[in-house]
């Protein structure tokens, strides 16, 4: 197998400027909707809105600013640990940081329209070693910048980023195992672990397949020297990226999220079988809205980034490649892919065996996919003898999918109807446009397969009808949210000032939010309750289910659970305007309406407690879990959860809780519960970027409560002494105040980030050396 570059000159300038004006062109017509609908940048829909569009404004103000504990995340998390898997690492984020925050809306598509371009422009560079015919490669390179996946995963944004950096790592490896060219690979290596560390644990699976498969298809001839090589190489690319490595290792081993293992039969089968058909029409159809189930209902569909698709080819070009080329590597990749998707366990080694069902890593198998199609149509001779019956069995599936809506349903009220899809017009309109495609490449290969000119009118009919699908696609998703975004910049952009011109600035107090967007704390610099991000401080994810709040990607405490906001020292709550009459159906007692912007009422809390206050009582775990869930927040208002070793160390400070304190939970006892606490709190507390400052001055000694998440990077000094934090109430902290004026200083180091920076300092200076080495010896 001859597998030397082509001697023509590059055209990855022409693929990257190609999708870059095709994606300009399919975000276009959506900003110019978003600027005539009343002003303002583009937004999307679900975690886009919710999550990309502030995290990236919120990140780029607080790294400027400088700082290690970000108070506007949660109840307040170390910066690096909960941005390191979004964008802390991204290069694309730094490259933002040339922008002043307040501009982040409006550079989204911008940077969105580069990712794209980097995607297809790195699967280029990737595909020419193996299609080595320049313009079959650009097809491979725009098919894989416009796949489904990638045109899918713009709902979550920072999934771009991955798809647009690792076909370089990819090639990267094909130039040291294949050309000798060493010195790349690290630096890939580096880039994408920076990247994402969660995506990097299954590009490392992915690319021990892709290896040995490529050692059973002949493509890679590599003796022990060479491999330890390359080994070295890996370790050197690793040991760049440790960094964010370390830091987040630490924190996602306490992340009960992350602890997720399979159980019996759940290795080896899905619990829903119609997750097979989903997954076997990924393949066919291009994909649904994220957030919508339409063919099938059963089975975890939703926000998992279930699709392979290829626009116009389809998998007519892989299934041509798969019969005519038995023996190739690509066709071993690919069998082995299509195993691992239907095998739970195996589908889960790129998630470290975490049972949570997610496809986030088709990008790897859909690169090659896009190969096998262009190396097939590179090959006339091959594809005129294994393409049209690929592409008939291809459309022949494709329409199977109008079974689904055309099968008669008869409901429980015993009215039949036809289909079993949620919303007919949006499933044919989906059938339609990825028929259409099919029929386009079939019409195509009819009368150009002879031509000259035959590479050139198939990319121009990829990049085409990505413009359609994808405009299909943005559509289906963003609009059919587009009453519940209606008023997303209203309520967060254009109500910054507003609101933090209502609110005062006198001391430190939480914020809760009713009615209103996701990660309003982001936007006003508060703590807020209401708050959505899966990689929060570990220790809020103990807290919350222990007083009957579940937390899994977001925290969003019930209206109900009243007692939550005096503990955790929420002072006002921002209500939607229109959801106001809602609010008041809840029959609240004890807030107050105190002022108004244009999106917001805003009320305050008169049982407000503020942050840090010393009680007189403890409660033990097992008095605690004896209450019911909804009552546990009131019962940590009268009493300090300790462990029995806490006991013994406080016990001269604290009494047992007395059994009529765990009774009576009404809301005038809360009430009292609340002035009570106030009667203890701290002087003074003032939340700094790097942790926080208190002042007391009590008359005995006290243990002190801060309804701060505890971590292990926090440390402690109370009049220029060490001192002890306490993780009380599963998750929160505390600390012995001694009697008199005390000064109390608790500093957040991020844990492993030191380790981590000097590992990759010190690793840095050694690539650098072995990058001047290879110069000399021309091998780089």
């Amino acid at each position: 197998m001859k597998l030397q570059l082509p001697g023509q000159k590059t055209r990855y300038w022409q693929v990257f400027w190609l999708c870059l004006l095709v994606a300009a062109a399919l975000f276009l017509p959506h900003c110019i909707a978003d600027a005539a609908a009343g002003g303002g940048y583009f937004h999307y829909a679900g975690d886009f809105n919710d999550q990309q569009i502030n995290f990236y404004q919120y990140a780029n103000s607080f790294v400027k600013q400088g700082g290690t504990f970000s108070w506007a995340t949660d109840l307040g998390s170390g910066f690096v640990n909960s941005y390191s898997f979004y964008l802390l690492g991204s290069p694309f984020f730094w490259l933002s940081l040339l922008v002043p925050a307040r501009f982040m809306p409006w550079m989204m598509v911008p940077l969105l329209c580069l990712k794209i371009a980097l995607a297809g422009g790195g699967a280029y560079l990737w595909a020419r070693r193996w299609v080595r015919d320049e313009e079959w490669s650009m097809v491979a390179g725009c098919l894989y910048a416009f796949s489904g996946f990638t045109v899918y995963n713009i709902f979550f944004n920072h999934f771009i980023d991955v798809v647009a950096l690792f076909p370089y790592m990819l090639a990267s490896l094909d130039d040291a195992v294949l050309s000798g060219k060493k010195g790349r690979f690290p630096f890939w290596v580096a880039v994408n672990l920076l990247n994402n560390y969660f995506f990097f644990a299954g590009q490392a699976v992915f690319l021990v397949i892709y290896f040995f498969c490529m050692l059973a298809g002949r493509a890679y001839k590599i003796g022990p020297r060479k491999f330890a090589a390359l080994a070295g190489e890996t370790v050197l690319g690793c040991a760049l990226g440790c960094v964010l490595l370390l830091p987040a290792g630490l924190s996602l081993l306490q992340n009960p999220r992350t602890i997720d293992p399979f159980n019996g039969i759940g290795y080896l089968v899905y619990g829903k079988s119609q997750q097979y058909g989903a997954i076997f029409y990924s393949a066919f159809l291009m994909p649904d809205a994220p957030y919508f189930k339409d063919m099938f209902s059963e089975g975890i569909l939703k926000h998992t980034s279930l699709t392979a698709y290829l626009p116009v080819v389809g998998t007519a070009g892989g299934l041509a490649f798969c019969r005519g080329r038995r023996s190739h590597p690509f066709t071993y990749i690919l069998k082995v892919c299509i195993v691992c998707a239907f095998v739970p366990v195996l589908n889960s080694l790129f998630y470290a065996l975490n049972s949570s069902y997610y496809a986030r890593w088709y990008y790897m198998p859909v690169l090659v996919l896009c190969g096998a199609t262009a190396s097939l149509l590179a090959r006339p001779n091959l594809a005129r003898r294994e393409l049209p019956r690929a592409w008939g069995l291809t459309l022949a599936v494709t329409l199977s999918a109008a079974a689904f809506g055309l099968v008669p349903y008869t409901d429980d009220d015993g009215v039949t109807t036809l289909g079993v899809t949620d919303e007919p017009a949006r499933f044919w309109a989906i059938l339609g446009v990825t028929v259409l495609g099919l029929l386009l490449f079939g019409v195509l290969w009819h009368f150009f397969r002879d031509c000259q000119r035959w590479p050139t009118v198939l990319l121009a009919a990829v990049l085409a009808f990505s413009f359609v699908y994808g405009s299909v696609h943005l559509s289906l998703t963003k609009y059919a949210q587009c009453d519940t975004d209606s008023d997303l910049i209203a309520q967060t952009y254009d109500s910054v000032e507003e609101v933090r011109a209502a609110l005062p600035d006198d001391t430190f107090y939480r914020i809760d939010a009713y009615g209103a967007h996701n990660n309003l704390g982001l936007w006003f610099d508060k703590s807020c309750l209401q708050f959505f991000n899966s990689t929060v401080a570990p220790s809020i994810m103990e807290f919350y289910p222990e007083v009957g709040v579940k937390r899994d990607v977001n925290s969003k405490p019930e209206v109900k659970n009243y007692a939550l906001r005096g503990l955790l020292s929420v002072r006002y709550t921002l209500v939607a305007k229109d959801k106001e009459a809602d609010w008041q159906t809840e029959k609240l007692d004890g807030w107050t309406l105190v002022n108004s912007t244009t999106a917001y009422q805003i009320y305050e809390n008169e049982n407000w407690v503020p942050m840090g206050f010393a009680g007189q009582y403890y409660i033990t775990q097992e008095q605690l879990d004896a209450l019911n869930e909804e009552n546990r927040a009131q019962a940590l208002l009268r009493a300090v959860l300790l462990d029995e070793d806490q006991i013994a160390a406080y016990g001269d400070l604290l009494q047992p809780i007395p059994a009529d304190r765990l009774t009576d939970f009404s809301q005038d006892a809360y009430a009292e519960d609340s002035a009570a606490c106030r009667t203890g709190t701290v002087q003074s507390f003032t939340a700094t970027r790097t942790g926080f400052t208190a002042e007391t001055n009590y008359d005995s000694d006290r243990l002190v409560f801060f309804s701060v998440p505890y971590d292990d990077g926090f440390t402690a000094i109370i009049n220029g002494t060490p001192a002890r934090l306490e993780k009380v109430d599963d998750g929160l902290m505390a600390l012995r105040v001694p009697a008199g004026q005390a000064s109390i200083t608790c500093t957040y180091h991020t844990p492993g980030l030191r380790t981590g920076t000097t590992v990759s300092l010190a690793t840095l200076v050694v690539y650098a050396a072995y990058l001047v080495v290879l110069k000399k010896k021309k091998k780089l």
